[in-house]
Formats: C-alpha cells, structure tokens, sequence
C-alpha cells in the first residue's frame, strides 16, 4: 500500500508557506498538484525540478465529482507505484478540499496512508482582508453546492470556488431569490497574496464581473435589515412567537384552539373564493391567512409543551415520503389512479386502531355536500355503487317524486319533507361523483356566480335611480340576463 503526504499551499505567496511544508516540497518524492494556477507554485519554480499536475482532467471532464474521482485515482495508482508522493492542494488540505475528503473515505477502507500536513487556509487571508471575525457567525460555501435553503443570511457567508462567469451567474441568480438586486457583496481574488483583489459590487454585476479565477470567492454579508428576511419561515415563526409572548398581543395570547375553530374554517373558505376568483394576489394573502392559523396552532402547542410546529413539519414529511413510494422508493406506478391506490392502501396500514368502518376515515367536519361526496367514494371502493350514472339519473328522479309527494300532503309534515329533500341532495350528489365534480366547489362557484349577477342589478337600479323594492321580476330579471351576456363576453 503506498502513502501519499498531502501539503497545504496556503492562501498567498512563497513568503507565507510555513517552513516544515516548504521543505517537504523540496524532499525530492513525486510531487504532484492538483492545479498549477497557484501563486506558490510559480515562485517554486527553479527549486522544484519535475512535478505533474491534474489541469488536463479538469478540460474533458464535464462533472466536478468525475474530475475528484480521477484524480484520487491517479494519485492511488501513483502511490502504489512510487511507494511514497507528496500531493499539493491551494490553500490547506481540510478546508474546501474534495479530493482531500475522498483520499480520507478511501484510507479508512485500507486502500491508501494518507498524511497530512497543514497550511494556511484561504479564509484567514479572507478574515484579514474583509476585516471580520468568524465568531459573529460565519458560513463557508462551495459555489458548485450552492443551495438557497441552506444560505444562513445572518451571518457572514464566504461561496468560493467562484472561478468563472457560467458560476458567478449561478450564485448571483441563487442569492437574489433572498436578496435584492442591489445588495452589495464582495469579490475576493487571491487573498493574502500580492495579487489581492477586494472589490465591492452590487449583486446584480456578479457575473459581469470579468477578474475572475480558481482563486476568487464571493462574501455576503449579514442581512441587518429583517425585512429582508420576511419571506423566510424562521422570521414567521419568531414573529408568532412574539405575538403570543410575555410582551405580545393580549388578542393572540388568549386564545385556545377552540377559540381559533371557527376562524380557520372562515380562512379555508376566502381561500376557496380567492381560487374561484382566479384572483392571484388575493390567493396570496388568503394562503397566507391560513397559514397564520396553523402557526397559531402549532405555537399554542409549543406554549403548552405539548407539540410544536417541527413535530407537524416532521411529521407531515415523514408521512408524504411514505405515501409515495413511486417517488421516494422503488414501486412503479402507470398513473394517478394507482396512485391513489396506493396511497389507500399504505393509509391502512398505519392506522393503528381498526376502525368500526370505513366511512369512519371521512373527516365529520366537511361541509354535508363534501361529506356525502366523500361517503359515496368510501363506499363506491368496495363495490357499493351503481353501475352506470344512467340508474343514478333514475334515482334522482325518484327522489324528486317522493319529494314532491310530500310537499303535497295536507299535513304539511315538515321534518318529513325535510328528509325527503335530503335524499334528493344526496341523489344528485351521486350524479356528480359519476362526472367527477365536487358538489361543494360547484356550488360555491354558482353561489359566487349568483352573487355576482345581483350585484349588477343592484348597480343597475343604482344607477337608473330605482330602489330594488321598486323593480318588477321582468325587470331584475332583464339585468340578470344583461349579467349573464357580460360573463359570456369575458370568457
């Protein structure tokens, strides 16, 4: 098994390379780099007789983890060759080093010794030239694993390896879904060495920004301005947080999730409305309303310490990762329908108690329309359904008679024909569930599209000087049927 000593370039020139590694350079093993482009290298150039580098790997390789993994390799097959090589990376050998963290995975399986020798990072050159200090809160970022989510904006965020304009562009269009165009970054070329650059630039000119190489690094630093940071889940929640604290609202602090029933089913329905409407930036704010009940909720659970908004986070993820196993497994599904399928049977299996029957998984708090849409479903799945929608259409006819019966009696027995117009709900909630129509969104869109045309009536009596009171039917009715031609010329 051959050894390979791995030394750090440092951040800078010649005169800042610690001795004990300038002098391993000089040993007279194998030396090998994995990039020329280092202002050290150049310096050594007269005292180093023969080195290899890997910068050919990098131009026919499209993929960073294909390079590495070459690279690694040759060193590997070098090593057992040669017995003993001395590998130089920039900066120092466990900061910002792949191939540094593969040669490690591999000598923990006995394929390879791996030394190491120290060297100054590039981050203290970094810390020096920016004039921070790490302990506010610092994070380190390789451009090529630049994730939005993962960005802590509070704190002082160094991206490197931000070596050309194809990158820059990248991490310029990732920051500014969090920041705005304007905000100014940094830019930071060879840190530490005579070559130094630091320019300020806003966000917006990063990959127009033309010094750039494999020694350049982006800082961004921390977002003073919370409004910023609105849009990010931490700030709700710290703001939920605040309002139902010691110093919060006496309104939020008081209330149950008993007292925050009623409003959650009100939210739901503006956001219902909203979605009909197709009216975006009301969607918006509605979404957001019903979110605000849930925050409300889950806080109120964390205040009585019995659960909190990462258990529902937790457990809602856990719960659609399961449930997708065509997704996140290895089953294989032909459409949405065995979708659906699957997802009833994997419910089944979770449910820990057997339930006295199957209608008992219809939620008892949906609206009656819903409700009977949903038991119909629940009882269609076992074969309790009519075969064809014609015998649901003779049904509803029935219903419609036995209806009208009633309403005929001389008794007038009203929770009879209260029944009675019951089944005929129900009836013709099976004909939408045969054409796949919800009863409950259809209705509230014909209860919209009525309040709609009302309301041109009465901008149309309004406007002619009439009182409702004082209109004929024919006349109400005319505007309604003006109403309706107005929605047949928008759509």
């Amino acid at each position: 098994m051959g050894k390979i000593t791995v030394v750090g370039l440092g951040a800078g020139d010649l005169e800042q390379l610690p001795y004990g590694i300038y002098q391993v350079l000089k040993s007279g093993l194998p030396l090998f780099f994995r990039t020329k482009d280092h202002p050290v290298i150049h310096d050594l150039k007269g005292e180093i007789n023969h080195y290899e580098t890997f910068d050919e790997i990098y131009e026919v390789n499209d993929r960073f983890d294909d390079v590495y993994n070459e690279i690694v390799n040759k060193l590997i097959a070098e090593a057992e060759k040669e017995g003993h090589i001395i590998y130089g990376v920039p900066g120092h050998p466990l900061v910002a080093e792949k191939t540094m963290q593969m040669l490690i995975e591999k000598q923990k399986k006995g394929e390879i010794d791996v030394e190491i020798k120290g060297g100054q990072s590039f981050l203290d050159a970094m810390f020096t030239s920016l004039q921070i200090d790490p302990i506010e809160g610092f994070q380190l970022i390789d451009a090529h694993n630049l994730q939005r989510d993962h960005v802590q904006y509070r704190h002082h965020v160094i991206i490197c390896q931000v070596y050309d304009q194809m990158i820059a562009s990248e991490v310029k269009l990732t920051l500014m879904e969090d920041l705005p165009y304007d905000y100014e970054v940094f830019v930071v070329t060879a840190a530490g060495s005579h070559k130094e650059k630091v320019q300020q630039i806003p966000l917006y000119k990063l990959d127009r920004f033309v010094q750039l190489d494999n020694l350049t690094s982006v800082y961004v630093p921390p977002v003073k301005d919370e409004r910023l940071l609105y849009h990010q889940f931490s700030v709700l929640r710290s703001v939920i947080s605040e309002l139902r604290g010691p110093n919060g609202c006496p309104w939020d602090k008081k209330q149950t999730h008993e007292s925050l029933k009623k409003f959650l089913i009100e939210e739901c329905y503006e956001l219902l409305e909203a979605i009909e409407e197709q009216d975006i930036d009301h969607m918006v704010e509605e979404l957001g309303d019903v979110l605000l009940q849930i925050m409300l909720h889950a806080q109120i659970g964390e205040d009585e310490a019995v659960f909190s908004i990462d258990d529902v986070i937790r457990g809602l993820t856990e719960k659609m990762i399961r449930r997708h196993p065509h997704v996140f497994g290895d089953v294989n599904v032909a459409n949405a329908d065995e979708v659906v399928e699957n997802w009833e049977q994997i419910k089944k299996k979770e449910k820990k108690e057997q339930q006295k029957s199957i209608l008992d998984s219809v939620s008892k708090a949906l609206p009656s329309l819903s409700k009977a849409y949903h038991y119909q479903r629940k009882a269609a799945k076992i074969g309790f359904d009519w075969d064809h929608v014609n015998e649901a259409w003779k049904k509803v006819q029935e219903e419609l008679k036995e209806f009208e019966q009633e309403i005929k009696r001389e008794d007038k027995k009203t929770l009879n024909q209260k029944k009675e117009f019951g089944d005929l709900l129900f009836a013709l909630v099976n004909i939408a569930r045969f054409y796949d129509i919800e009863p409950e969104e259809a209705l509230t869109m014909t209860n919209h599209k009525f309040y709609q045309r009302f309301r041109y009536i009465e901008e149309m009596a309004k406007y002619n000087k009439r009182k409702l009171e004082e209109m004929t039917l024919k006349e109400m009715d005319s505007y309604w049927e003006e109403a309706k031609k107005l929605e047949e010329g928008e759509q």
